[in-house]
């Protein structure tokens, strides 16, 4: 059999990733519209950061021990020798940014939001890609608990515009570096003594960071995690103090929450509040967005010694809820008969795009009743007529297609009545 006989593999995306056709990219764009509305309300502006970055950014950021350093990062040796890696998450890339472009020095609130591509090697399933978007928001230099409770209200504004139902608010506070040890020590004892009843993978995170126990999905374990003791029993005064600032601006934001001592979060870098807003919606992957606090995380990566707080939101997952209304296309078609027609289209179609109208010509020449059957199947909201004797007029046919009305003008008429309806 030669090259050319042998069977061709069909091309097609790698698994786990997907393409986003028209028809569905309109919510992604309404999506992106309204969180960038939402959050630029609250004095947050965008920062955009490399699609990869050094490898050591993320396992300094996201923790060695948790799962997307051990388990999903996907990482490589560029031809200079240097390990690279596809972000897995953004907040680390902040953080970078911040330290390198010195922005803390600046006097502008560090409020950032960013959208994209975010990258981990997980088994593919329903709404969960290889290849995913976040949303991402970030805060830095605000202490105040009111901020946390200010970013869970703004996230519950953006919700509201997309049409998420069903929600409700989870927060725990996962303590700090003067609590956490002695919390830490005892959930590793307790969870010694019911070592055997834990999976494999839980079992060496009783060893590393019994935390990561709570974020474990196998039923056995979450069993087990419910009996270890709660974090609420082993806060400093300091962060005991955070927890109760937090719940009482929520309360004068008119927010309802409950308090879930096991949300950890799945980062090691949370520190004092950590949330969750999960919907009904979604079945077993409820959760629609989550954040917290991460005050030592600048300092750590040798920058200022300056505070933070943030959250994430998964855009599959957040469409997958929402209930957006279908967009509205209102497109003017140009039909033309013969090739003058056709010339004098080109300069029509740039007028009317000039002027904001999305004007479509098909350079296929077809008879007036194919013209108008395309313009049906299309979708169009208006059909404009061009012909001989519109052209030696100076007169336009134009035809809503909605009520199937017909008038004439001249262009300027016609581009105020189709600016009008």
């Amino acid at each position: 059999m030669s090259e050319d006989d042998s069977p061709k593999k069909e091309l097609a995306a790698v698994r786990g990733t997907r393409d986003i056709l028209p028809g569905e990219v309109e919510k992604w764009q309404a999506l992106e519209r309204l969180a960038r509305t939402t959050f630029e309300l609250y004095g947050f502006r965008e920062l955009r950061a490399p699609v990869f970055e050094a490898t050591e950014l993320f396992e300094k950021g996201s923790g060695q021990t948790s799962d997307v350093v051990t388990k999903e990062m996907y990482t490589f040796t560029d031809k200079g020798g240097r390990s690279l890696t596809l972000r897995p998450e953004y907040t680390p890339s902040v953080v970078r940014a911040i330290i390198e472009h010195r922005l803390d020095l600046e006097g502008a609130p560090m409020r950032y939001y960013f959208m994209g591509p975010m990258f981990r090697y997980d088994k593919p399933q329903k709404g969960r890609f290889r290849q995913f978007h976040q949303i991402d928001i970030e805060v830095f230099g605000e202490k105040d608990a009111a901020v946390d409770a200010e970013i869970i209200e703004m996230a519950h504004a953006l919700l509201g515009r997309l049409g998420v139902r069903d929600t409700e608010t989870l927060i725990n506070s996962v303590g700090c570096r003067v609590c956490r040890p002695a919390y830490s020590a005892a959930l590793r004892k307790a969870a010694g003594l019911r070592k055997a009843e834990l999976c494999a993978d839980c079992q060496r995170k009783a060893e590393t960071n019994p935390l990561r126990i709570f974020d474990c999905k196998v039923e056995g374990c979450q069993e087990v995690a419910r009996s270890f003791p709660s974090i609420q029993d082993y806060l400093c005064e300091e962060c005991r103090e955070h927890f109760a600032r937090l719940r009482a601006s929520l309360d004068v934001l008119k927010i309802a929450y409950r308090v879930e001592p096991r949300l950890v979060r799945g980062l090691d870098y949370y520190t004092k509040t950590t949330f969750e807003i999960v919907t009904s919606r979604l079945g077993a992957q409820n959760a629609i967005l989550g954040g917290g606090r991460y005050d030592d995380m600048m300092k750590d990566f040798g920058g200022p010694d300056i505070c933070g707080t943030g959250f994430a939101m998964g855009m599959e997952r957040v469409l997958s809820a929402a209930e957006l209304p279908p967009p509205r296309h209102r497109v003017l078609y140009l039909a033309y008969l013969g090739e003058e027609a056709k010339r004098a289209g080109l300069e029509l179609s740039r007028y009317f795009r000039s002027n904001g109208i999305e004007c479509l010509v098909e350079y296929k020449d077809r008879g007036m009743k194919a013209h108008f059957a395309r313009a049906n199947k299309l979708g169009a909201a208006w059909v404009l007529i061009v012909g001989d004797d519109e052209l030696e007029s100076g007169r336009f046919g134009l035809k809503d297609m909605a009520t199937g009305r017909q008038i004439q003008g001249p262009r300027e008429c016609l581009l105020a009545l189709l600016v009008e309806s």
